[in-house]
């Protein structure tokens, strides 16, 4: 266990935590590339990731997508979803987070990041939460508070958006019509 898991209550971290920003591939995604028989890129992503998105964003808190890759499928799951803020093809994930959090009126003392790879370290570092699925790279869960019990792109995001609202008690109940 790194020096980056400190040691706090989820309902410390969770009421502070006004926003998610969140890694595609390996994160909400697999991780594994799928090229079907014309070479167009196909993703697979998880229905509960996407109930928990939902879940997550009409409790009222904000959730956006940066990935390093384009991906036709990641946008029509994004509009699926109606998440606003996605940026692909980014080159500087920290420099579009900024711009990011800046859009949607939040600081890095209110962010959690989900990410797996070395190339999401550098939020990981500045942002409240770090989070990695299970599956990340060695790297990516040092730079972890939270390592979910899941993979990446099996429900993973979805298990962080429930530990986070149970904790601060704004998980939609049972009786409540769902989400999505």
């Amino acid at each position: 266990m790194s020096a980056r898991h400190a040691l706090f209550s989820d309902r410390e971290v969770a009421g502070k935590i006004q926003c998610i920003l969140s890694d595609v591939d390996g994160v909400l995604s697999d991780g594994k590339l799928y090229y079907d028989s014309t070479g167009a890129e196909t993703k697979t992503f998880h229905v509960r990731d996407g109930y928990g998105i939902k879940a997550w964003m009409n409790a009222g808190l904000h959730f956006g997508i940066i990935t390093a890759r384009h991906s036709d499928a990641l946008s029509r799951r994004a509009k699926e979803l109606g998440i606003q803020h996605v940026v692909q093809n980014s080159s500087d994930k920290w420099a579009t987070a900024t711009e990011m959090m800046s859009a949607m009126g939040v600081t890095p003392e209110q962010v959690c990041y989900i990410g797996d790879d070395v190339p999401d370290i550098t939020v990981m570092h500045r942002v409240a939460l770090a989070a990695a699925p299970d599956d990340a790279s060695i790297d990516a869960r040092e730079a972890a508070h939270w390592i979910t019990r899941l993979p990446g792109g099996t429900g993973a995001v979805r298990e962080l958006i429930e530990r986070l609202m149970r904790a601060a008690d704004r998980w939609p109940s049972v009786s409540k019509e769902p989400p999505c």
